[in-house]
């Protein structure tokens, strides 16, 4: 079963890996029927990296949210639906291909992570651990959206300042449809990152009756939250807008990724826990 299982995930990645490629392809050629095409298998990634997600739950026994590997394909997953939900609703003009790039990226760096199954702790058996881990990691994902959209407001307003409309000017969305992305995934995000927070600290409770324990996996995430506080206090209280909300956006996911390489460095086998 394990093979089948590691099978799974080599399918995940190659499916992941060809949809970038299409929707590459896609953005350099602007062929209708290839967007067609980059869209779909974005949906089978979707439901492939779900489906690889069940599986290894089925293995274990048990939320499969405890070790690196997992965690950085979950992130992956997360950040596939909430691109496909967002767009459900909202139009952004060449989304996808930065958002397919992103997600490849994730699920190779998931890869070179070991897939091997081993026996969870009983701290990471609690109910607490999908509730508090998925909050958060869902969070992630729609910063990862801001980033995306992040970086293609600099693109695009680079173009425009230079007042040569160059490569991107056609291809990207206005600045506009950009910001007011930004400002939708980042309100978001922060109402998930905050639920995971308290999230946690219920879990912490459970487990050792403290609340806040101020290790090193607890300061990243109030480190991760403070940020994003000072995104949303910027954009709606001072009216921060455009390129300085853009580059929040870029740095803000800077900090999700380092700090993110703080947790995946599991320590008594509750890498996860607090973040």
């Amino acid at each position: 079963m394990e093979r089948m299982i590691w099978a799974l995930f080599d399918a995940v990645l190659a499916v992941a890996v060809l949809t970038a490629v299409v929707y590459l392809i896609f953005f350099i050629r602007q062929n209708s029927g290839l967007r067609h095409v980059a869209r779909m298998l974005m949906m089978v990634s979707g439901v492939l990296q779900l489906l690889y997600i069940f599986t290894r739950f089925f293995r274990l026994g048990a939320t499969p949210l405890t070790n690196p590997h997992e965690a950085v394909v979950f992130f992956a997953c997360a950040a596939t639906w909430a691109y496909l939900t967002f767009r459900w609703r909202y139009k952004v003009k060449n989304f996808g291909a930065f958002v397919s790039i992103l997600v490849a990226l994730l699920l190779a760096l998931a890869a070179s992570f070991s897939t091997a199954f081993s026996p969870s702790p009983a701290i990471l058996k609690s109910l607490w651990l999908p509730v508090h881990a998925g909050l958060s990691l869902t969070a992630y994902s729609f910063f990862s959206l801001a980033f995306c959209g992040g970086l293609m407001y600099l693109l695009q307003e680079r173009e425009l300042k230079s007042k040569h409309f160059g490569y991107f000017f056609s291809r990207l969305p206005s600045l506009d449809a950009l910001d007011q992305l930004n400002s939708h995934c980042l309100a978001i995000g922060f109402i998930f990152l905050t639920m995971g927070i308290v999230s946690g600290s219920l879990w912490l409770w459970q487990v050792y009756g403290l609340y806040w324990r101020w290790d090193e996996k607890e300061v990243a995430s109030a480190v991760i939250w403070l940020v994003y506080l000072a995104q949303l206090h910027q954009r709606f209280t001072i009216g921060w807008r455009g390129k300085r909300a853009a580059l929040m956006a870029v740095i803000g996911f800077v900090v999700i990724v380092l700090t993110l390489m703080l947790v995946l460095t599991p320590r008594g086998g509750a890498g996860l826990r607090g973040n």
